[in-house]
């Protein structure tokens, strides 16, 4: 379907400026900030694949819907805990909990306070990669990279909830995904990706290291050894190996790790050692997870798994958490790299998630034994409705911002989300007044109202789809030349298009006050407005391109959010 570009005459035409300040407001000398209030946020998702609810004795798959990628899981005295990669956007690394492995709750982020790291000028797929989580007497332990910020780093918290420790730096330990490993001597180890000895012979040619490190501030106490170099089968040059985790389980330790890379090929290997520091030989049936030979046109595939971590449940059974795609062609699809779950299978001593043509499945007939009651939460698979009346204390805990912000920008007042308009574009690079939630379907509406009175053609507040810095729609209500306020809609296709992006539709609006909505249908996004009390909407564009907003072709780690934003006129 072509884009089709409403310019709205059936909308009234604004009679009067849009002057933001009152009387009263001029008669002062100080001058006011201009503000965007957002009375309430509502996403709603509905992805077929998701109809019907789970079954009766089973779960959907993903259990974590959206961009939350490279899931790590342990085993805490109160359940399971989870974290993901959030790379540049902050807060950073959700913490999540569960009683089941399948209903999760975010309790907290690990990178919550403003000097803890630094993103800026980062690019978003940049930052926080790869966390790993462990918990060990009575500490949890998260262990994760700072990609051009610092390097590796492991954080301490007695409440996974927070707060966690500062960042203690690794200055030793080189290249990505730090993973600890509790030996039962009390002895401590870290395992990295890092370049082989000598260096890499071909890209993506990587080894994964382990060293023994002092339990009170890991540095490094011993020689790191080489436990793999390249991959399970290295005649073939494999690529990428990372993710690693040691697990102990009888007599042997289990070596697993990711290789392929993120995309279609990535797979799960797994390796065993009587001992920890190796030799370590590989199942001679690996992969034990990957999709990459099945064909690219069976219904509803599920793409590029892998990463996986593993843990027990209460009957001491196997279970895998990893990551996967849920592409909506071929290989674009906009919710980014997401949490799935998967019984692991032990077979003559190895663990195994899928062989040979098995699927990953969104509808899944068994389900973990739980740890306790599961509780009421916000849900966070299938399809669900969730509305925000921004009337608490604090902003959800899902909500982030484009790197770290240096200022307060944002405040909870009255029962509304307050964002000062700043003049810093969306596309800037740098710390827009933006907040975000991910787009968790395939098949996703988004609406909010807002209330904005700008001065300036600069000055605009509403609703954007946003994957990058450099690729994003959005969604505002500003003021023309000529002082009339309208609804616009703005574009980024592209590093080398304007920061602020272009305006490709645009009708008049009579009001301080306007609903917007975006409507994702898998590659084509609708946009539309209306006054509040107002039954029907306006469309203001249909059918554009969605395809821009995928990973495939914005590139990157991350998924597509919609969010908040006020920018002011930089004049």
């Amino acid at each position: 379907m072509d884009p089709k570009v409403i310019i709205a005459a059936i909308v009234p035409l604004a009679l009067a400026a849009c002057l933001s300040a009152s009387s009263e407001d001029k008669m002062t000398d100080k001058p006011k900030a201009l503000t965007a209030s957002f009375d309430w946020f509502e996403y709603t998702g509905d992805d077929p694949a998701f109809s019907g609810g789970p079954p009766a004795e089973g779960y959907l798959n993903p259990v974590i819907a959206g961009f939350y990628p490279d899931p790590s899981v342990t085993r805490g005295p109160d359940g399971y805990y989870l974290v993901n990669s959030t790379f540049a956007y902050f807060p950073g690394i959700p913490v999540f909990h569960s009683k089941d492995l399948i209903h999760w709750e975010q309790i907290g982020n690990v990178i919550d306070r403003q000097d803890m790291l630094d993103f800026d000028r980062l690019g978003l797929s940049l930052g926080v990669f790869a966390p790993t989580i462990k918990f060990h007497d009575g500490t949890f332990y998260v262990a994760t990279t700072c990609v051009l910020c610092g390097g590796n780093f492991v954080v301490t918290a007695t409440d996974p909830a927070g707060p966690w420790s500062d960042p203690i730096w690794l200055p030793e330990v080189g290249g990505i995904d730090p993973s600890l490993f509790f030996e039962e001597d009390g002895s401590v180890w870290i395992m990295n990706n890092d370049a082989p000895p000598g260096g890499s012979t071909y890209d993506g040619h990587r080894a994964i290291w382990l060293r023994q490190v002092d339990p009170e501030n890991f540095q490094s106490i011993s020689d790191p050894i080489v436990l793999i170099n390249g991959g399970v089968r290295p005649e073939d040059k494999p690529f990428w190996i990372e993710g690693p985790h040691i697990y102990h389980v009888g007599d042997w330790y289990y070596l697993s790790a990711a290789e392929g890379g993120t995309a279609v090929g990535h797979s799960q290997v797994v390796l065993r050692s009587k001992e920890l520091t190796g030799p370590y030989e590989p199942y001679e049936n690996n992969p034990i997870l990957t999709q990459r030979h099945l064909p690219e046109d069976r219904p509803n595939p599920i793409t590029s798994v892998g990463h996986a971590d593993l843990v027990q449940d209460a009957n001491g059974d196997w279970w895998a958490t990893f990551l996967g795609v849920r592409p909506y062609e071929g290989d674009f699809y906009n919710t980014g790299r997401e949490t799935f779950l998967m019984p692991v299978e032990w077979k003559d001593g190895w663990p195994v998630i899928l062989e040979g043509e098995e699927e990953v499945h969104y509808r899944m007939d068994t389900r973990p034994a739980p740890l306790g009651s599961i509780g009421e939460h916000a849900p966070m698979s299938g399809n669900f409705t969730l509305r925000e009346d921004f009337d608490e204390d604090e902003l959800p805990l899902h909500w982030m911002t484009l790197r770290v912000p240096a200022s307060d920008w944002w405040t909870l007042e009255d029962g509304a989300l307050e964002l000062e308009a700043r003049p810093v574009e969306l596309g800037s690079g740098t710390q827009p007044s933006y907040l975000g939630r991910r787009q968790q379907h395939q098949n996703a509406v988004a609406t909010t109202q807002v209330t904005f009175s700008p001065e300036n053609p600069g000055d605009e507040a509403g609703l954007a789809i946003l994957q990058s810095d450099d690729y994003f729609y959005a969604l505002g209500l500003t003021v023309s030349e000529d002082g009339m306020c309208e609804i616009v809609l703005r574009k980024r296709e592209g590093a080398d298009t304007p920061a602020k992006g272009d305006i490709i539709a645009a009708a008049p609006f009579s009001g301080k006050t306007a609903e917007l909505k975006i409507t994702a249908r898998k590659d084509k996004y609708d946009f539309a407005f209306r006054a509040p009390g107002s039954t029907a909407w306006t469309e203001l564009a249909t059918g554009l391109d969605g395809k821009m907003l995928s990973t495939r072709v914005a590139g990157g780690f991350v998924g597509a959010t919609f969010g908040l934003y006020a920018e002011a006129d930089p004049r």
